[in-house]
């Protein structure tokens, strides 16, 4: 091989490497390199080609294209629109750059020509024999691939038994990029070659198989996403037919609820779990059912959703005193709590059971509790129920099964905080099914309602943030652990200026807007409601007396429709008119003392009452009769009365043979109606007594009072209402023990006004006060 210096016209190449003996075309634009090629043609058509290494640069220097480059003949040249000129060229041999020659017109590049034959180090035949062979497997195998070779080359290629020659046809051919190439030219030798085509065939051939396993993952997804498309729409027209199309989009909308909702995350995952079997049993109406009903109940449940309560204190004691008339206790219980509350930012949640007659208010109180309190107001009637379930709810396994009534009132609430009304709670009982008041217990605990388990949401549900107000009749039919988690507030009966004032402010209002009467068509004064209250009702509550007001109101729209009254007023002369006869007279209080007989205080559910108990005295032989359908306590109450009169019979000169020799008979009137309790004891003693000793006892004094077998005069319950009864009969003066006078001292005094009230320890001080004494 022979080293020729020359000058030649050079064209710096863009993003392309000619190799030896390779015939190509390429196109340029820049005028120098035009000028270069036309330089060529009119000399002996040889051209030095050399690639810049940044293919950006307009004009390349020296140090701005690579060292090596191909000497070629310029075979033909033509020109193209838009001043491009189409050359096409012949590689002959490599050449090495020295130096670019300062020109304006074209490049002139002084290179050393590497001409003729290059001799190569003699390799062994073997050795030589297995490059061949490792150059065609090679070629062969990045043919297979698919690249851009024909099957003709790759076979001539095959056929090629000299090293040099393989190496030559497999550079030329070989689909490289520019920078690749431009390797191959600068290894000069064969075995340098070999080791530049071998690396790039092995790394072309690994990148090839890469890319083909990508383009077969995509292609499977590709495929598996047409596929799922075209079952999805197999599986619509499929459900359109059965009319299961509405089934997909409750599907997305409960998927659509779960992210929307605001509950803990478990919550979210239990409800994504139910919402994929919910899809895997569509062909299962009855499962496919429950579990809908699972899905939308969960999603019902305000699980981390709250109401803002109304924290202004004037806001709710104003809303208070609007809809009720006294209940002081009460709303002062709600106002601390809501002071609490406000000072606090949270505070334990006070659960109040209110306890009184009925018709008192205690089921409304709640609701205006609720309305001064911004609160979402559910109630929960609790009378009658017998079984566990209605509190916990059903075990999903069962046929029709539903969560608790707690968890419905939440679900009808929308939120977590409500206020919920457990009304008649004292009514709740319990069977083979269950202990309904055990699983009040959990509901009404502060240290465990946090997390509430109904047997139906199967989920931890927090209840301590519900106001709970139980309402009862009688806390005796109450458990005692159930009793004891709930604060309770005694509303006691109404009196009689209470009713006034209730029936003025909102009773008659409330049913004059009921029946369409205004207020300048219908008049009704104080004294027809006083004496609707005491002729026509005989109540603790006010509900008899409401109704009575609409009785009248139904009466005056009847009078305004037929005979076009344009107002009508209701005076106590014409009240039978529109009630008929008064059906209640108050037992007043006797005209004059009396022997053996003595007005009792009693209380009952309608409220307080008067008791004339009768005592009659016989010849006979000692017996003792109780009539009056008396209750097992009261006749007790009476044996040990007569057993302490036996016992200071000597004090009041008896007869030691007087018990023996006559009968003692004690009635008390109205023997239709059951009585029962011990807070007669001191008043049938009394009877007993005076009808004993013959002494009178004053007309004008009431008692109540349990007796002991020493005559000792014990606690009793009811005073307010028995206080009211005395003052409605007339009564003056009552007595009634020393262990009530707290009960007395809390009293309003428009209880105890007119009364004169002493407070009795034993039997003696009641007989003092009760009986006439001589003057």
């Amino acid at each position: 091989m022979s080293e020729i210096i020359k000058m030649l016209p050079a064209v710096a190449l863009r993003g392309t490497t000619i190799l030896p003996e390779m015939i190509v075309h390429f196109d340029i634009s820049r005028e120098k390199s035009i000028q270069a090629v036309e330089t060529a043609m009119l000399n002996d058509q040889k051209l030095f080609l050399v690639t810049q290494r940044n293919p950006m640069l307009e004009e390349p220097g020296f140090d701005d294209v690579y060292g090596y480059g191909t000497v070629a003949e310029v075979k033909q040249v033509v020109k193209m629109p838009k001043g491009i000129v189409r050359v096409m060229v012949e590689g002959l041999n490599i050449a090495k750059l020295i130096s670019f020659e300062p020109r304006e017109d074209f490049l002139e590049a002084e290179v050393i020509s590497y001409e003729g034959e290059q001799p190569e180090p003699e390799l062994p035949a073997a050795d030589t024999e297995a490059m061949v062979r490792t150059l065609k497997d090679l070629f062969a195998a990045f043919s297979r691939q698919g690249q851009k070779i024909s099957r003709d080359l790759s076979a001539q290629i095959g056929e090629l038994k000299d090293l040099k020659t393989l190496e030559t046809q497999i550079a030329n051919n070989l689909p490289v990029n520019w920078e690749q190439k431009q390797t191959i030219l600068e290894a000069r030798d064969v075995q340098s070659r070999y080791e530049v085509l071998t690396l790039l065939m092995a790394n072309e051939i690994e990148v090839n198989r890469i890319r083909q396993d990508l383009q077969q993952l995509i292609q499977e997804r590709i495929d598996k996403n047409q596929k799922d498309y075209i079952l999805r729409e197999q599986m619509k027209i499929i459900r359109e037919e059965l009319g299961e199309d509405n089934i997909q989009s409750d599907i997305d909308k409960f998927k659509k609820q779960t992210e929307e909702l605001q509950a803990a995350d478990e919550v979210k995952e239990k409800l994504r779990d139910e919402i994929r079997r919910f899809q895997n049993v569509i062909g299962n109406p009855s499962e496919s059912g429950v579990v809908r009903g699972y899905i939308e109940t969960l999603l019902g449940l305000p699980w981390d959703h709250m109401s803002v309560d109304n924290e202004d204190m004037k806001n709710a004691r104003k809303v208070l005193e609007e809809d009720h008339y006294g209940l002081e206790k009460v709303k002062e219980r709600i106002l601390e709590y809501l002071a609490v509350r406000t000072l606090t930012k949270k505070g334990d949640a006070p659960i109040l059971c209110l306890v009184g007659p009925p018709g008192t208010g205690k089921t409304s109180i709640a609701r205006s509790v609720a309305r001064a309190l911004n609160k979402k107001y559910v109630r929960i009637c609790l009378g009658g129920v017998r079984d566990e379930a209605e509190i916990r709810g059903h075990r999903r396994t069962y046929v029709g099964a539903m969560p608790g009534r707690i968890i419905q009132g939440l679900h009808q609430a929308g939120v977590k905080n409500p206020l919920m009304l457990l009304d008649e709670i004292d009514k709740v009982s319990s069977d083979h099914k269950g202990d309904t008041s055990s699983a009040l217990l959990e509901v009404l605990d502060p240290e465990q309602n946090n997390k509430f388990a109904d047997h139906y949401v199967d989920m931890p549900v927090d209840l301590s943030e519900v106001l709970f107000i139980a309402t009862a009749n009688d806390i005796n039919t109450i458990p005692g652990p159930l009793r004891d988690r709930m604060e309770l507030i005694e509303i006691t009966s109404y009196t009689e200026n209470e009713k006034l004032h209730i029936a003025k402010e909102h009773l008659v209002p409330k049913q004059m807007k009921a029946n369409g009467i205004s207020k300048k068509q219908l008049s009704i004064s104080d004294k027809v409601i006083e004496q609707i209250i005491s002729g026509y009702t005989r109540e603790a509550g006010v509900r008899s007396l409401e109704r009575k007001f609409g009785e009248i109101c139904r009466k005056c729209a009847l009078r305004i429709q037929e005979n076009g009254d344009q107002k009508v007023s209701v005076t106590v002369r014409n009240l039978e008119e529109f009630l008929g006869r008064a059906r209640y007279k108050v037992n007043k209080a006797n005209d004059k003392p009396e022997i053996g007989i003595v007005r009792g205080l009693a209380w009952t559910s309608v409220g307080g009452d008067t008791l004339e108990i009768e005592v009659n005295l016989m010849p006979g032989k000692g017996e003792f009769q109780l009539t009056g359908q008396l209750g097992d306590v009261m006749k007790e109450s009476a044996r040990t009365g007569i057993s302490y009169i036996r016992s200071v019979a000597d004090q009041y000169d008896i007869p030691e043979k007087y018990f023996q020799e006559h009968d003692i008979h004690i009635h008390i009137p109205e023997g239709a109606v059951p009585k029962d309790g011990p807070s007669a004891g001191i008043t049938m003693a009394t009877a007993m007594l005076s009808a004993i000793t013959g002494v009178s006892v004053r007309s004008d004094v009431a008692m109540t009072g349990e007796i002991t077998l020493r005559g000792r005069v014990l606690a009793i319950g009811g005073l307010k209402e028995k206080l009211l009864a005395a003052k409605k009969a007339g009564i003056t003066t009552v007595l009634v023990p020393v262990q009530n006078k707290p009960d007395v001292l809390e009293m309003d005094h428009e209880i105890t006004d007119g009364l004169e009230i002493f407070y009795m320890e034993t039997m003696k001080q009641v007989l003092e006060k009760a009986f006439v004494t001589e003057k």
